[in-house]
């Protein structure tokens, strides 16, 4: 396994411009890619439909060059057996909040798309959403980390978002996608009793659902 990490980190760290890549994702899905380049910590992948996302090097098993050359997107129809893209600007253009969404992941180096599928599992896109553990708006942010985040007002959407995209990327530089997700919604004194993704059900299907609807599900 060191041996790997040591190859897969100097792919990483060199990357050669070629014609397109496949990146292939911790969470076994993968993705082609036009390039990507490293940022310390973080590697920026830029898309072939445009844009790029940054992703933490753990969420990141290796890089590799494309067989299949890079083709605009807008010119050719997309084959079958392409790997999926990280994000769908389609999507996010019909999702509510979805301008939101994609700036403020994008800007702290998280999947858009995660945060959308999260915003739909906890609110619906409910903004005045209130749980009767207190959780409140898109996100459903705690009153404690509504505090530890500045959030004046929860129920803001773009406050809402803004705060919860930090705490959730603090979670993801801290545990990783999968349990991350765990810890949002069971909290981290859980992922750290069980060194994982907790044994509740309610917990389980929460971290499958929002792969799921992400794109990332196993």
């Amino acid at each position: 396994m060191k041996l790997a990490a040591a190859s897969t980190l100097l792919c990483l760290g060199t990357a050669v411009p070629v014609s397109a890549e496949i990146v292939y994702l911790s969470s076994k899905r993968t993705l082609s890619i036009q390039s990507h380049r490293v940022d310390g910590d973080s590697i920026i992948l830029t898309l072939r439909g445009g844009g790029e996302v940054t992703c933490d090097k753990s969420l990141i098993e290796k890089i590799v060059p494309d067989e299949v050359p890079y083709v605009d997107p807008k010119a050719a129809p997309a084959q079958d057996g392409a790997a999926t893209p990280l994000i769908d600007p389609a999507l996010l253009q019909r999702t509510p909040y979805g301008e939101v969404i994609a700036a403020v992941s994008q800007a702290h180096g998280v999947d858009p798309m995660l945060v959308r599928a999260l915003i739909q599992v906890e609110s619906n896109y409910r903004p005045r959403a209130r749980s009767n553990k207190g959780a409140m708006g898109l996100m459903q942010l705690m009153p404690a980390t509504a505090r530890n985040y500045g959030v004046g007002n929860p129920y803001d959407p773009k406050a809402n978002i803004a705060a919860g995209v930090k705490h959730l990327k603090s979670l993801i530089d801290r545990w990783g996608v999968e349990m991350a997700l765990a810890a949002y919604n069971a909290g981290e004194g859980a992922v750290k009793k069980f060194n994982g993704v907790p044994p509740y059900r309610e917990t389980r299907n929460y971290v499958a659902k929002i792969l799921s609807i992400a794109g990332l599900g196993r």
